[in-house]
């Protein structure tokens, strides 16, 4: 009985992260990016009560910044979320520990009106409607869920969706 219960629960973790897998590749743009205009990388809030960038939206910014291409094509980390939980809008606290804690100098942009995933999206877009390529960072399913928003918005946009990736992007001062 044991063992049949150690199976099942290593099953279930295996499909979760199977589905995590695939969700953190669906929804990609077929465009090769263009050179000159670099990326924009949206980092994507998630609710937060304090006056502090709360766990997730720490995890994120350091994913975002893991996400920021080294060279000649600049990356612009764009933070997306508005004062949902508290009275800080979660842009403004994912900046403040981009630039103190994790020392990102860097062109950051904050957007701090929206107060949902559909809103992100479309607030995000002026932003990043020039950049070559388009990041979205945020759990594998939450940032699924934003780049479908960005082909129904944008599908000129979306084509410009890539994966996050694992470079550094320490800009430090």
């Amino acid at each position: 009985m044991t063992w049949l219960l150690v199976v099942i629960v290593f099953a279930v973790a295996l499909l979760g992260e199977a589905e995590h897998w695939r969700s953190s590749r669906r929804w990609m743009g077929s465009r090769p990016g263009r050179s000159g205009n670099g990326t924009a990388i949206v980092v994507l809030g998630y609710r937060n009560r304090g006056t502090r960038a709360n766990i997730i939206n720490r995890w994120r910014v350091r994913a975002g910044l893991r996400s920021c291409q080294p060279g000649p094509d600049p990356s612009r980390l764009v933070l997306c979320g508005g004062a949902v939980g508290g009275s800080v809008a979660e842009a403004e606290l994912m900046a403040c520990y981009a630039r103190e804690s994790c020392g990102y100098a860097g062109e950051l942009i904050t957007e701090v009106g929206s107060r949902s995933t559909w809103e992100n999206v479309r607030n995000a877009i002026p932003i990043i409607e020039h950049a070559d390529r388009i990041k979205i960072v945020s759990n594998s399913l939450h940032a699924e869920r934003a780049r479908c928003y960005l082909w129904q918005h944008r599908p000129d946009l979306a084509d410009r969706l890539e994966q996050i990736g694992r470079a550094s992007c320490r800009e430090r001062v």
